[in-house]
């Protein structure tokens, strides 16, 4: 099984930076995920991040899918921060 986990937060330097990541999760990070029952609930996703996701000093919201399981966006305006950082308008 794999998996993505797509992030916004903020960045250690410089403070006050709103930045995106896109994690690719691979079977040992999924099973590193999973709680004491087994499964993967949004708080053990959280967990993983806030061990994993080091260039961040926060994780602001995130979006993740682990095999057919999707754990959307907390925030509606977060898709859209997250492509914003990730694909800036050119102009």
């Amino acid at each position: 099984m794999t998996g993505r986990v797509e992030l916004i937060g903020y960045i250690w330097w410089p403070n006050d930076v709103v930045c995106a990541y896109s994690y690719p999760l691979s079977a040992y990070d999924i099973e590193n995920m999973r709680g004491d029952d087994g499964k993967i609930a949004r708080r053990e996703i959280q967990d993983w991040l806030d061990k994993n996701a080091g260039d961040f000093q926060s994780v602001e919201d995130f979006h993740a899918t682990i095999g057919s399981a999707e754990y959307g966006w907390t925030n509606e305006e977060s898709e859209s921060t997250f492509l914003e950082c990730m694909y800036p308008n050119e102009d």
